[in-house]
């Protein structure tokens, strides 16, 4: 049995690849999806029809346990016709597709760009160029950065808890095991906060993104290619760079951070120990604290370019894209090839700056850890294909 998170692989997209890459091993081993990032129509409808083997949805870790039960009974016939419903797919009504001419696609600009996306009359410069390892991060600091809201209602699951009762069960109980955890985490020193950043001159030309070598910017060392919508603003990430037909080069940056492997190693030994609601208290505040750090980082990145100064002064409001620019991961809908991170890594050398590695399935390990491409336009927010 095999069970997969939406919390630690990282994109729908992401998980739909894991499965494919099972039924390309043979496998038949039945899979409890479960997670943030899914919904019960698309485990049901998608990743079943990718994968031979039964697959089912679990809302959370309980539900998770309930199916594990099921399909290891001891009753043949219930374990059988539990198995059966985990091969069916789910039927999906589709819905007549009408025509809206507002959301024909843009057409592009002579250099195959969005013309929605404006060119900025002055570019930053960054405060170095190439890679740089940074280690000096303190854990209250960067605690200070986690979304208490993804960690408490997705993490750790208190999403169905009626919202009268939500914030005295959060006061009186989870923020004490929260701060508990906290002090736990830096007297032991499993979490070792890590982070390579790297700066690059780069120019768009049409969808792709040149990257170009800092001591000889005429030299391209790397090209990343983007998809473009098909409907309404015709956006690709490449558009918010300057196009390679300008007299002047832009510049991107990347990131690559992580908690490092210490965070895995002790929610195992809680796991095997089968001390359960410890082991989800203690990988939630684990992949919460990774993903504070690469905010952290952001935050830091912004700095390097001098543009800090449109970021939101409180930092709940840097969750909601409150600053100039964005951090877009890969196996999201702007950058969805995983096969990309791989260009990414040959440039920040992250296995030997801050011993994090590209699996054969393009995750990172340790798993506490992620990467992102960082765009400085004014412009740049979130967008979907």
């Amino acid at each position: 049995m095999i069970g997969l998170s939406g919390l630690l692989v990282k994109s729908t997209l992401e998980m739909k690849y894991v499965l494919e890459d099972l039924e390309r091993l043979g496998m038949t081993t039945p899979v409890i999806c479960g997670g943030a990032a899914l919904t019960r129509r698309y485990v049901e409808h998608d990743l079943r029809g990718v994968y031979s083997g039964p697959v089912y949805y679990a809302e959370d870790a309980f539900a998770g346990l309930n199916l594990a039960n099921d399909i290891t009974s001891s009753d043949p016939e219930h374990r059988t016709a539990r198995l059966e419903e985990g091969k069916t797919v789910r039927a999906v009504e589709v819905k007549p597709v009408v025509e809206d001419p507002d959301l024909a696609p843009m057409p592009l600009t002579p250099e195959g760009r969005s013309p929605v996306v404006k060119l900025l009359d002055t570019l930053p410069t960054p405060a170095f160029w190439g890679a740089r390892t940074f280690t000096d991060f303190d854990l209250d600091t960067l605690f200070g950065y986690i979304n208490e809201v993804s960690l408490f209602k997705t993490q750790w699951q208190l999403k169905s808890v009626p919202q009268a009762e939500y914030p005295k069960l959060i006061e009186e109980k989870y923020r004490p095991i929260l701060r508990e955890l906290q002090e736990e985490v830096k007297a032991s020193g499993s979490f070792t906060p890590k982070a390579v950043v790297g700066f690059y001159p780069c120019a768009s030309d049409h969808d792709d993104l040149i990257i170009y070598d800092p001591e000889e910017p005429t030299r391209e060392i790397e090209r990343i290619s983007f998809p473009r919508q098909t409907r309404g603003r015709s956006l690709a990430l490449s558009d918010f760079f300057e196009p390679v037909t300008s007299a002047r080069r832009d510049v991107v940056g990347f990131s690559i951070v992580t908690v490092g492997p210490g965070a895995s190693t002790a929610t195992q030994k809680l796991f095997d120990a089968g001390d359960f609601t410890r082991y989800l208290y203690l990988h939630g505040l684990s992949v919460e604290t990774a993903e504070a750090l690469a905010e952290f980082t952001h935050k830091r990145v912004r700095e390097f370019l001098g543009i800090q100064g449109d970021d939101a002064s409180q930092i709940r409001d840097l969750f909601r894209q409150q600053y100039r620019g964005s951090r877009y991961s890969f196996g999201y809908p702007a950058c969805p090839n995983l096969e990309d991170q791989e260009k990414i890594f040959h440039l920040l050398k992250p296995e030997e700056n801050i011993g994090v590695r590209l699996t054969e399935g393009y995750h990172l390990e340790p798993e506490q850890s992620t990467n992102a491409i960082v765009v400085h336009h004014p412009q740049a927010k979130y967008f979907s294909l």
